[in-house]
């Protein structure tokens, strides 16, 4: 509990500055939609959705085609449904955008947005196996944070076994190494910016890329 009181200490006065970037409010109306939301109609909205992110919402790994990189595409099993609504409504709105999600969220109601996070949430999360690597500069960070660079442990937000929180923190379990990377870098680069106050940017920006890659491996692993 000391751990816990002792992050949000550090990472409040930061954040009070900071202004939201989404367009999302969580009014007891959204909470509402979500969580009423029909997994069987997203089900079969889902449909379309499997060439790019697997028949089982498990994603696809980056790889190395003709010569040519192609990008990891998430993990969607088992997300917190309320992520999966926010991210689909912020590229609806232009918070966030991406070639190939923007045009498919903006053809969404904002029933369609909740069906399918209900959807998505009621598949097992992706399981992957453990890799030989040392991942105890990740582990450090997940269970400890560090006070000097004013980063807070990543269990306080994202759980003790990576699986995320009600509200709108993702699970991270089991996704994507590449995907789980990149996202990373774009927060710190600030390519991209619709999260809350600034709270992943203001902690990716401290990271190094090997932080980030440790701790996507670190993350993909867990179950």
């Amino acid at each position: 509990m000391k751990r816990i009181l002792l992050a949000l200490a550090i990472i409040t006065p930061t954040l009070v500055n900071a202004g939201p970037a989404s367009q999302i409010a969580w009014t007891p109306e959204t909470l509402k939609l979500v969580k009423n939301g029909n997994a069987e109609k997203g089900r079969q909205l889902a449909e379309s959705c499997k060439s790019c992110h697997g028949d089982n919402g498990q994603g696809i790994k980056e790889e190395v085609r003709d010569g040519e990189t192609l990008p990891a595409i998430p993990a969607l099993a088992g997300q917190v449904a309320n992520y999966t609504y926010k991210q689909l409504r912020d590229y609806f709105n232009g918070d966030r955008v991406n070639d190939s999600m923007s045009p498919v969220a903006k053809s969404l109601t904002e029933q369609d947005a909740a069906d399918l996070a209900a959807w998505f949430k009621s598949l097992p999360a992706p399981e992957n196996k453990s890799g030989s690597q040392d991942l105890g500069k990740a582990e450090k960070l997940v269970s400890l944070g560090e006070n000097k660079r004013v980063l807070p442990a990543c269990f306080v937000c994202h759980g003790a076994n990576g699986q995320g929180e009600k509200m709108d923190i993702p699970a991270l379990a089991g996704q994507q190494v590449g995907y789980f990377s990149s996202t990373l870098s774009a927060y710190k680069n600030g390519q991209r910016h619709n999260d809350i106050y600034s709270r992943m940017r203001l902690i990716a920006e401290q990271l190094t890329d090997e932080e980030i890659k440790e701790l996507a491996q670190y993350y993909q692993q867990l179950k």
